[in-house]
Parts: C-alpha cells; structure tokens; sequence
C-alpha cells in the first residue's frame, strides 16, 4: 500500500487538521487508514483531564476504530520543540523506533498517514544532529505539505518545497490551510503553485474544527491524487 506523511511549513498550520480529515475522507471511500504522529508535545489540562489534542483529535474524528497505542510513541509535556521537550523529562527520541514502527503498521492497514511536528528541520535531538527531516528520507515515503495562506507563506512554502526536492522527496500535494478568500491569499496560493504546480486543496478557516471535519475534499486535485494512487495500488 502507499502510505505518506503530512508535514507542515511551521508548526500551528494545522498538519493535524488535514491529518485527521484526509483520514476521514479516505475511510470514506472504505480504505483502512490510520494515523501516526510519531512525536507530539504539549499536554493539555482541562476541568483536572490531561490529554494530548493531536492524538485526541484523531480519536474523536475516526469514522473506524483505532488502536491507541498505534497513534504515538513519544508524548511530552512541555509545548517545545520535539528535541527540547524530551531534554526537559530525560528522554531521547530514537528514530530507528520511530521507523519500526511505520513498517509495522504499514502491515496493520491500507493507509498510515504519519504526522510531522513543526517544520521539516525540527531537530530530534539535542546536538541538532537528527531532524524530521531524516526520519522522513528514511521512511522513503512521499509527503503532502500544509501551509497557511496569509502573509509569509510564500517564503516558507517554497523553502519547504525546494528541501523536499533536493533530497528526492516525492511531493504528493499542498494543503493550503485557513483560507479566508482575500486576493492577497488567492494571489499567494497561484504564486506558490506557479514555482511548484502540485495537486491541492484549498480548506477554508474555521473558528471549530468539528466544523472542517464536514467539509468535503473530495473534488479537490490533491484528493484525487492520492485516491487515484491508492486504489491503483489496492
């Protein structure tokens, strides 16, 4: 099966959010998926409940079941970079872990959509020696991109775009995340795509995200990229 990683150009451009409704909208067309965010940082307090949003978003949202234990492997407290955030509790994040466990899962389900955290140079390590980056050319698996639409994304989406390609990785599609309709976001999104003409989705901004989750992506040319992919593969 074709598996693939949602990675964002920053962190809060909502890779959790396209994570959990291409989950979605895949289950919809029957397909086994499940996500996988390998590292996620920031516990949440809330009326004395602590939980972790990124992997509770995906439990909330599944239309299938899924195994908690498949979700994640490393949770920390501090909301820091990966690296940091595990200095701060004594932990190492260990990529080749981080690795057995995509191939392990690839063999559980159709489709593991695996979840970066931050951006792509987001290092794993405290020598800075290890990034996403690395874990993502050693999975040899294709990415699709979320980036916002205001103002800077022009800059960070085409930085973003042009690592990915010079280390060979495949690009299935941009997610263009919380689009308000101005020009100045139109104009931002054909920019972007005129550098790099990719398959996309246009997802509009929401105040909930219950409300996202509604939305159909179905028509979109990233959607049709990777359903197109997979069911050549299923």
């Amino acid at each position: 099966m074709q598996h693939f990683w949602v990675i964002g150009t920053d962190t809060d451009v909502g890779k959790t959010c396209v994570t959990t409704l291409l989950m979605r909208q895949l289950q919809l067309q029957g397909i086994r998926v499940t996500p996988y965010k390998p590292v996620q940082t920031g516990e949440v307090i809330e009326g004395g409940h602590t939980y972790y949003y990124d992997t509770t978003i995906y439990e909330t949202y599944s239309l299938q079941s899924l195994e908690r234990a498949n979700l994640n492997d490393y949770s920390f407290k501090e909301p820091a970079s990966p690296h940091f955030a595990a200095q701060l509790e004594g932990q190492q994040i260990d990529i080749q872990r981080i690795l057995q466990q995509i191939n392990r899962l690839q063999k559980m389900v159709d489709i593991v959509i695996c979840e970066g955290a931050g951006g792509i140079f987001v290092p794993l390590d405290a020598k800075g020696e290890e990034t996403f980056l690395d874990v993502i050319m050693q999975s040899q698996l294709p990415v699709v991109v979320v980036t916002r639409t205001k103002l800077g994304t022009i800059n960070h989406t085409l930085l973003t775009l042009e690592v990915l390609k010079s280390r060979g990785i495949e690009v299935l599609g941009i997610a263009f995340n919380g689009d308000t309709g101005s020009a100045m976001e139109r104009n931002n999104i054909e920019t972007i795509l005129q550098h790099h003409p990719k398959p996309y989705a246009v997802i509009p901004q929401y105040k909930e995200i219950s409300k996202a989750m509604d939305r159909s992506i179905t028509n979109t040319s990233l959607f049709e990229r990777l359903y197109q992919y997979e069911t050549k593969i299923i």
